[in-house]
């Protein structure tokens, strides 16, 4: 028990040490110190295609969720919303919930859900819905028992799991700008 605490402590602290860079994708970011690639962050649905996978403001206004591959590794993937000019953290919150929100969180606290958009338009609702150790498992809620996968796609193909990351044993992870975050949403390889 104690090394996969430290394992997962090992994990966070390399996605903060080499937070806000990354390579591989469809956009480029230049930045002053590295170039940035960004992956794509989609739900798959079992028929054999994928949903977008969005922020969404109280407005109805809708923002990319993208995954960020950092230059100097590319175990840990940071996922952010892409909101006006700014790249918003996405974390899963403290929830009584039995599926508990996933949302981007801006510097004022104001929170933008995640959700994602269906072939007619409608939206899942991206939600932690089950805790295995410090790892929480993303998925896009279509019913009581019907889960879709969140995965980051590069341009080449290749897919990451979107996951939930918890350092500490308690429910509350950090206050982030008056909101309390459950664990950090991250993108990993998959275990093969």
């Amino acid at each position: 028990m104690r090394s996969v605490i430290h394992f997962c402590a090992l994990l966070l602290l390399l996605f903060l040490t080499f937070s806000g860079r990354a390579q591989e994708g469809r956009y480029e970011v230049q930045t002053d110190v590295n170039q940035q690639f960004i992956w794509h962050v989609k739900a798959l649905h079992p028929d054999g295609y994928t949903l977008d996978v969005k922020a969404f403001d109280e407005d109805g206004n809708i923002y990319d969720v993208k995954a960020l591959e950092d230059s100097n590794q590319k175990y840990i993937m940071e996922i952010k919303a892409f909101v006006r000019d700014e790249q918003l953290p996405v974390k899963v919150l403290v929830s009584e919930e039995q599926f508990k929100p996933v949302v981007a969180i801006d510097t004022k606290g104001q929170v933008y859900p995640i959700k994602a958009i269906t072939k007619d338009g409608s939206t899942l609702e991206v939600r932690g819905v089950r805790k295995s150790g410090h790892i929480v498992h993303i998925k896009a809620v279509a019913g009581k028992e019907t889960f879709f996968g969140v995965k980051a796609i590069s341009q080449k193909g290749k897919l990451n799991d979107i996951k939930g990351i918890k350092m500490y044993d308690k429910r509350l992870e950090l206050n982030l700008n008056g909101i309390e975050v459950h664990a950090h949403v991250v993108a990993l390889p998959q275990i093969q």
